[in-house]
């Protein structure tokens, strides 16, 4: 039999009472508290709640941030960033522990914040993203300026009033939050949105985007620090201004944009000129315009007017000029006839000495037929005398021979009345036959015979036969005898290289033929 139990007086408790008195215990306790630490074991699940760890050198705390409060947490959490979680601890009864249900989430101090971005900073520049080389020239007057900032803040009103004082611009405004939670990614997107504006679009493309917003401390500004917001404004193709917070206050948008304003009334200023300044600016440069033209002007007039004293008097010298005309003129009408008259009269005066043609060609053809009339009565003579000479030549060579043929028998020791009588015929026959062979020798060296050949005998008109080119002067007039005929010839004027060297050793009817290819006939 079983012993009974002690008696305690100890409550006794479930565990569901037990759970839910350390709940209310906690809850009670602590209620609303603000926890530091670093964010560790971060889990994002599809049911949108975000399950995490804060924890520090010696203790971890379990963290959980419901679907609807993460739009509000104030920063996106990240594993390894120091925040101050602000939120109520509680129980979860089926696991026996508590847990930190987070309500908002900062950064832990100033010097984590700083030490996050500048870790940005370093990874960003180290893109080429604060490049110099990428930085846009602000246009001097834009058609239209875009400006991404709070709608209801002084800002937008602060840049209205600067560019309607200094040059009034139409201003297209892009609403975003400036801070809190999703500020970023509308800020970004607003700069990309103005970047996709066509050229020619219903709305009109601005030529300078400003990006602005008030001071406020490193936390407010943290918008600006964001990276998507960095890389929206290093990749806008429209010229960007920053002026974010005041003059001190320093942001990474500031190293990305094309120029930083220390504020968003210095952004307005730095967007547009001063009409007042551009119109005393162009009064300046117009009279400085105008005096240079002066004393240009005044300089091209005097060097025009040191030019027009070195320059002759133009109307006296195309005076002068007009009347040498008009005497040229006149004295070349009355030239052209008194140059025909002269010309008529030196043609007559050159006639006048001219001979008779007709005359002196009756003339020369005269002495031609007398020429060859004599010619023709002297060749039988001479024939005949040449026949007589032959005859007693041939007698003389048959007395030589009968001579001869006397003198070699007597050398032989014959008689002469042993010879046997030589008839005359025989002796005739023989001289015959010499004095046909000197007539043929004769025939052959006769000037006659020479013509026949091809060649020509060269006289003068009196008849003088003229064997050397020397002889024959230039124009002179010639007759060319050949075999059948004579013809006049005229020789042309000697050239350079055609006289013969040697005109003594050549034969006459040689020397003619020379001759004959120097003249014109």
């Amino acid at each position: 039999m079983d012993a009974p139990a002690p008696l305690s007086n100890l409550p006794e408790f479930s565990v569901s009472d037990l759970a839910g008195a350390i709940k209310r215990a906690l809850e009670g306790t602590f209620g609303r508290v603000r926890v530091r630490g670093e964010i560790t074991e971060l889990k994002r699940y599809p049911s949108g709640h975000i399950y995490f760890s804060l924890k520090d050198e010696s203790a971890k705390l379990a963290a959980v941030a419901w679907k609807n409060v993460v739009p509000r947490l104030g920063m996106t959490p990240e594993n390894g960033v120091e925040v101050i979680a602000t939120g109520r601890i509680t129980t979860y009864a089926d696991r026996s522990s508590y847990q930190l249900m987070v309500e908002r989430l900062d950064y832990a101090g100033a010097g984590a914040l700083l030490a996050r971005i500048e870790a940005l900073k370093q990874r960003l520049a180290a893109e080429g993203l604060f490049d110099p080389a990428r930085k846009q020239k602000l246009p001097l007057l834009p058609a239209t300026i875009g400006v991404i900032t709070s709608e209801r803040g002084a800002v937008i009103q602060d840049i209205r009033t600067t560019i309607a004082r200094r040059f009034p611009r139409p201003i297209l405004l892009w609403p975003v939050p400036v801070q809190g939670d999703g500020a970023a990614e509308r800020i970004a997107a607003a700069i990309r949105g103005f970047d996709a504006f066509p050229l020619n679009g219903p709305i009109p493309r601005p030529d300078i985007l400003i990006v602005a917003r008030g001071g406020g401390s490193l936390e407010d500004l943290m918008a600006f620090n964001d990276e998507a917001v960095v890389r929206a404004v290093a990749a806008c193709t429209i010229p960007v201004i920053s002026a974010v917070g005041h003059e001190t206050d320093t942001t990474l948008i500031d190293f990305a944009s094309d120029r930083r304003a220390p504020t968003p009334t210095a952004a307005a200023e730095l967007a547009v000129p001063a009409r007042a300044e551009l119109a005393a600016a162009l009064a300046q440069t117009a009279a400085r315009l105008a005096g240079a033209l002066n004393r240009l002007t005044q300089d091209r007039r005097l060097r025009l007017s040191r030019a027009e004293r070195g320059l002759p008097d133009l109307p006296a010298l195309l005076g002068t000029a007009r009347q040498r005309l008009d005497d040229r003129g006149e004295r070349l009408a009355l030239a052209l006839p008194n140059l025909l008259a002269a010309r008529r009269s030196g043609l007559d005066r050159a006639g006048a000495r001219l001979p008779d043609l007709p005359q002196l060609i009756a003339q020369t053809r005269r002495a031609t037929t007398e020429a060859g009339a004599r010619l023709t009565r002297a060749l039988p003579s001479l024939l005949e005398r040449r026949r007589g000479g032959l005859a007693l030549g041939g007698q003389r060579l048959g007395f030589a021979l009968r001579q001869a043929v006397a003198r070699v028998h007597r050398q032989a020791g014959t008689t002469l009345a042993r010879l046997t009588p030589v008839p005359l015929g025989a002796l005739l026959r023989e001289a015959r036959a010499h004095i046909g062979g000197a007539g043929a020798r004769l025939e052959a060296v006769s000037p006659l015979a020479v013509l026949s050949r091809g060649y020509a005998l060269v006289t003068d008109p009196a008849g003088h036969a003229l064997t050397t080119a020397a002889a024959v002067a230039p124009g002179a007039r010639l007759r060319l005898r050949f075999a059948d005929d004579s013809v006049a010839a005229t020789a042309d004027p000697r050239t350079p290289g055609q006289i013969d060297p040697g005109p003594q050793r050549r034969a006459p009817a040689a020397q003619a033929a020379t001759t004959q290819g120097r003249l014109g006939l």
